[in-house]
């Protein structure tokens, strides 16, 4: 990875919010069928011709890291799905300024592309996984259990660290295997995190009727395992403790309970090329329109700074939970 520079500039948002991260979406589509992110049967996906091109991806993350912008979270849908998605991380991984590249990913398709992907450039992963018991993975996402086994053991092998575990916690779904992810995370060495389901589209409304404080859930862990305070590398929201005697950090994402948004340090880049300034806003600025008619290198950078200028103080999920129309895969993870 190329070393963080400096003297560099500070993207800043209108709320003095230092913007340096970008979470990248390479494609809106997805092998699975996550109740809560897609509906069944969905297929009101984004037409190829609308996609960036790897081309164009690079020219948008190298505007925003000669702005300072200095990590990058690859993700989908599942970004496995797009073609030749090794190639693209090793363009990603040569430009100057980026210092952080991670990708986000249902596992299913690491068995074949985790090798690839850590020596294209990717040095640590976030995995979606919210059962151990493979009849109830059928019913949250609609795929297999054991293809996002074979994935992780051979994430493991490949050397990615650390290997994230992403739980979205359920009341009356999985809220019942809490204890079992933490000594499954124990004795492979992952970090896990849980999630709180956010209201996003008819999905996540739906979704949240399931809705679990995560405040709960540690106040649950506290009363089984011995809780330290711990701290993980990376540029997002969650707040971590450690189970005292082991290796673990566990994280808690909380977007309802406990908002993080005073500290957002973020922007989505859509795979049409839109930039969402916020995943519970409509804050959008579009820029394959600006790359397809010719623009140049500065006028992409000035065009990124004006997009930052529209993120909003906060969400809104709370307040208003039908404002959000779009699905999370719309959107990036």
């Amino acid at each position: 990875m190329n070393k963080q520079n400096t003297a560099r500039p500070v993207l800043t948002d209108p709320f003095g919010r230092r913007i340096e991260y970008i979470r990248l979406s390479v494609t809106d589509r997805c092998d699975l069928r996550c109740f809560y992110c897609m509906p069944e049967g969905y297929r009101d996906f984004e037409v190829p011709e609308h996609w960036l091109s790897f081309a164009e991806i690079e020219r948008v993350v190298g505007a925003f890291a000669a702005l300072g912008t200095q990590r990058l979270r690859i993700t989908g849908g599942e970004p496995l799905v797009r073609k030749d998605l090794p190639q693209l991380i090793n363009r990603l991984n040569g430009l100057e300024g980026i210092a952080d590249l991670s990708l986000s990913t249902n596992a299913t398709r690491l068995g074949k592309y985790a090798q690839p992907l850590y020596d294209a450039g990717i040095s640590r992963i976030n995995v979606s996984l919210d059962t151990l018991k493979p009849e109830r993975f059928k019913q949250i996402t609609g795929g297999k259990l054991d293809k996002v086994m074979t994935g992780l053991m051979a994430a493991k092998q490949a050397g990615f660290s650390p290997i994230k575990i992403n739980m979205v916690a359920m009341q009356g779904v999985n809220d019942d295997e809490i204890e079992d992810m933490v000594e499954f995370c124990i004795e492979h060495g992952f970090t896990l995190r849980f999630i709180e389901t956010m209201p996003m589209g008819d999905t996540g409304r739906r979704a949240s009727e399931n809705y679990l404080d995560l405040k709960q859930v540690k106040q649950r862990l506290a009363d089984r395992y011995e809780l330290i305070p711990g701290t993980m590398p990376g540029g997002g929201p969650a707040r971590y403790v450690q189970v005292a005697g082991t290796d673990l950090r566990i994280g808690f994402i909380t977007p309802i309970s406990q908002h993080f948004c005073e500290t957002c340090n973020r922007v989505r880049l859509s795979v049409d090329g839109t930039l969402y300034m916020c995943l519970g806003q409509d804050h959008k600025f579009e820029l394959r329109s600006l790359l397809r008619a010719g623009i140049s290198d500065e006028e992409l950078q000035d065009a990124i700074q004006h997009a930052i200028t529209l993120k909003p103080e906060r969400h809104e999920f709370t307040d208003k939970p039908q404002q959000t129309v779009r699905f999370m895969s719309m959107t990036g993870g």
